[in-house]
């Protein structure tokens, strides 16, 4: 297989991986502590799979790379990873919990339904397997935000709190780097002004028919929250937490 740009397929995976990485870890924080037994059941299946999917894109870039998925996850400086601010936050409630859940995996749904067309043939085939998966993620977080925004008005005021706080850092997510143009001109991916576009629309469209509001921000403002050396306070300690196991026993398998 002909890659036009390594340096840009390799930064593309990485911002990929490392989102999945940092977020299968802070939904499992929530194992045997969830609200109740079906939820910590739930949030268990799903942290595996978004790990799963950060094993699977750290064995692309490894190959690429000549290096390995254990030192890509477990060995590089936290300033090097390009993980959003919104996957580091840590955990607080469920309600956090819950809307970070369904305002990533919609990004998330939408990027690998783009990334099915990739010129790349190895991340267009684990993008289709993967976004066959998020879709039960998907249905989970799609649920709950439905069912809790029309409970109550407690549960609703929790619910409306959390998108106040979260919405506008999902800007992050669409964060670009040095190399945007060179992933787009390459076919490796539409970019992220395109995922960007397709994922308000349909955000906000939800939002709205749960009867919640969605904050007014400038959906096209640049940020820099995480893609590009920037991290937040939370990512050096988290990826402490992470290597415990690695660093006692360097040659575990994950």
């Amino acid at each position: 297989m002909v890659i036009n740009n390594k340096e840009a397929l390799v930064d593309l995976l990485l911002k990929i991986a490392d989102d999945e990485f940092i977020i299968g870890h802070r939904i499992s924080e929530w194992i045997g502590i969830g609200p109740t037994l079906e939820e910590d059941i739930t949030f268990g299946s799903i942290a595996q799979d978004k790990v799963g999917h950060s094993q699977n894109m750290y064995e692309l870039v490894a190959e690429l790379t000549n290096t390995s998925p254990d030192t890509l996850a477990f060995k590089r400086p936290s300033s090097e990873f390009k993980s959003c601010e919104l996957v580091v936050l840590p955990n607080a409630g469920y309600d956090k919990a819950l809307v970070r859940h369904f305002l990533f995996d919609h990004a998330e749904f939408i990027r690998f339904e783009l990334l099915m067309n990739s010129s790349y043939e190895k991340l267009s085939h684990l993008a289709k397997k993967f976004r066959s998966e998020i879709k039960y993620h998907i249905y989970h977080g799609n649920t709950w935000m439905k069912q809790l925004s029309s409970a109550n008005e407690e549960s609703k005021g929790k619910i409306q709190t959390q998108i106040n706080e979260l919405y506008p850092l999902t800007l992050g997510i669409f964060e670009k780097t040095p190399l945007e143009s060179e992933i787009i001109s390459s076919g490796y991916f539409a970019g992220e002004d395109e995922l960007k576009s397709r994922y308000f629309a349909h955000v906000n469209e939800l939002l709205t028919s749960y009867g919640l509001t969605y904050p007014s921000i400038d959906t096209n403002m640049e940020v820099n929250a995480g893609r590009n050396g920037i991290i937040s306070a939370h990512l050096t300690p988290l990826i402490s937490e992470m290597r415990e196991v690695f660093d006692l026993e360097s040659g575990v398998d994950w």
